[in-house]
């Protein structure tokens, strides 16, 4: 039986799945919430939490070096893509490292961290939602909008836990190339997208050019040059 820890409103679900971690508890283990104050999104920014979306942390423990990170945002991005074409019947496509996209609008975040010996996966998936704030209304997206019809959070949390458990799974067995064939065939983001890169640096420019072996993403810049990309937003242009 998962243990599953629902809050109606909390700080993160991150930070609770972390003491959660700590603490021992087993692979499988999911922090819920309907509501964050201090959700947390990619590179420290925010992730806005409001009311109609379903925002878990679900811990894993792979087997897997540390290094490997990369490959389990990969793996569990792959699996809430899986769990919501066929249980919510939307369409949606994979943004390298860690969106879920509905065309150019952002559907789903995901966050994965090495915490106590266990990957902390946060997922935010926007599910009810017809408004969103000022900042993100032109780039956010909800199933709700996108199928026209509500859907039922708790039969989503238990597919797509369901689904990353079988995805980490495949990491455990198959192996990083299971995972990177995986994302890739689920993503027009990896090779042939012309994007801009938001680096510490500046921006770059460039067509997507694959994945190398440890889940980075190539990319060829205008001047012919190319270069890996370890983190960074990405946007198509």
């Amino acid at each position: 039986m998962r243990r599953i820890e629902w809050h109606e409103r909390i700080d993160s679900t991150m930070h609770r799945a972390a003491e959660l971690a700590a603490e021992g508890c087993p692979a499988g283990t999911i922090v819920g919430a309907d509501l964050q104050t201090a959700g947390q999104g990619r590179l420290g920014r925010t992730w806005h939490s409001t009311e109609g979306g379903l925002y878990f942390t679900m811990i894993l423990r792979p087997k897997v070096e540390m290094r490997a990170l990369p490959m389990v945002t990969m793996a569990t991005g792959v699996a809430v893509a899986d769990a919501l074409q066929m249980f919510a019947g939307v369409s949606v496509d994979l943004r390298w490292p860690n969106d879920v996209m509905v065309g150019d609008r952002k559907l789903v975040g995901i966050l994965a961290q090495w915490h106590a010996g266990a990957v902390l996966a946060g997922i935010g998936l926007n599910v009810s939602q017809s408004e969103f704030p000022d900042d993100v209304k032109n780039i956010a997206t909800s199933l709700a909008r996108e199928t026209d019809r509500i859907h039922n959070k708790q039969v989503l949390l238990k597919a797509i836990a369901a689904s990353v458990d079988t995805h980490i799974e495949i990491l455990e067995t198959s192996g990083v190339t299971a995972i990177l064939r995986l994302f890739a065939n689920a993503s027009t983001y990896v090779s042939g997208k012309r994007v801009k890169v938001e680096l510490p640096g500046g921006d770059v420019t460039g067509t997507t050019a694959g994945l190398t072996p440890d889940g980075f993403l190539l990319l060829r810049k205008d001047d012919g040059e190319e270069i890996t990309i370890t983190a960074g937003g990405l946007r198509p242009i």
